[in-house]
């Protein structure tokens, strides 16, 4: 298979002929479909190890791929452990002559976070326990996103191309803006909140029941309804500099946090402190056991850890 057109395809920039090459190539044997995967493994390598990951992404390959190979392999050694990302086939139907294309899922572990380029340019950081899904080219007047979790979006605009963010609830429709989205289906919360440009949130189900949202604003959906309000502390949406920050949250909402970030399961015997209001903000990366010592400076309560079972008890 032809190199270039191969990291065309990587890159989401391949024509539909150069996507159909690929498929039959890969489709022909195993040997075409172990070599598919390992190159697949070097690109994603390269994109996660902050590398270009656009028009000048196949030239930096092509020209180092020798001299990487080595340093590319050890990187994604640490990349199962920080990110885990995979690839499937998907037909797109009539709008792409029923062609086949390669979806990719990043998968984003407990504590850690991922900033990615997409095919048409837009940059995106993923929040821990972050679940996203996207096509490697978008085609056809479509760039649609799957969002479980939370994400910061800076959208490359295209007028032409309206990019949309579906997640378990609504969906986020912009040409080219940033704006943050929260929307997790396990815990049953969705919020988009916009910094620049413009936005419209929207139900997949019914056109008429969606508002557009104006920069420095949110909207939050709460039983069944969207309210929208000013944004008032910005630095909620630093997660993208590892820092947790929180201004009048409450203390049960503030443990639930801690779950999402640290990957284990927070019990509280002591309701009382539950209502507890709380404005701070700590490093990510300084561990739990160093969040539950600042917040016991405003707040009175011990707590034991079961290792076995990753259990905190708040009592």
């Amino acid at each position: 298979m032809d190199k270039d057109i191969l990291y065309r395809f990587f890159e989401g920039c391949a024509s539909v002929e150069e996507i159909r090459q690929v498929k039959e190539w890969a489709e022909a044997s195993d040997e075409h479909r172990k070599s598919l995967r390992r190159e697949r493994k070097l690109f994603n390598a390269m994109i996660l190890a902050g590398q270009p990951a656009q028009k000048d992404m196949r030239m930096t390959i092509m020209r180092r791929r020798n001299h990487y190979v080595g340093e590319l392999l050890k990187i994604a050694s640490v990349v199962v452990v920080t990110v885990i990302v995979t690839a499937t086939l998907f037909l797109t139907g009539k709008d792409n002559d029923g062609v086949n294309l390669a979806m990719q899922t990043i998968t984003v572990p407990a504590g850690q976070r991922v900033n990615l380029n997409l095919p048409d340019g837009t940059n995106v950081w993923l929040n821990a326990g972050t679940r996203m899904q996207y096509p490697t080219a978008f085609m056809k007047g479509k760039r649609e996103v799957t969002l479980d979790g939370e994400a910061y979006f800076e959208v490359t605009h295209h007028e032409k191309c309206p990019f949309v963010v579906h997640t378990s609830t609504l969906d986020v429709e912009v040409l080219g803006t940033k704006f943050n989205v929260e929307a997790s289906s396990k815990r049953g919360v969705f919020e988009t909140s916009l910094m620049e440009g413009k936005v419209k949130v929207k139900s997949p189900t019914n056109e008429k029941a969606s508002i557009v949202l104006l920069p420095n604003h949110k909207t939050t959906l709460k039983d069944g309804k969207l309210i929208v309000s000013r944004i008032e502390d910005y630095n909620v949406y630093r997660w993208k500099e590892g820092l947790y920050c929180f201004k009048d949250k409450l203390f049960a909402e503030i443990l639930k946090d801690l779950e999402r970030y640290y990957d284990l399961n927070i019990e509280m015997d002591k309701p009382e402190i539950s209502e507890v209001a709380l404005t701070g903000k700590f490093r990510i990366s300084d561990g739990l056991d160093y969040a539950l010592r600042v917040l016991q400076n405003d707040v009175s309560f011990s707590y034991y850890r079961d290792k076995e079972n990753d259990i905190i008890y708040i009592k």
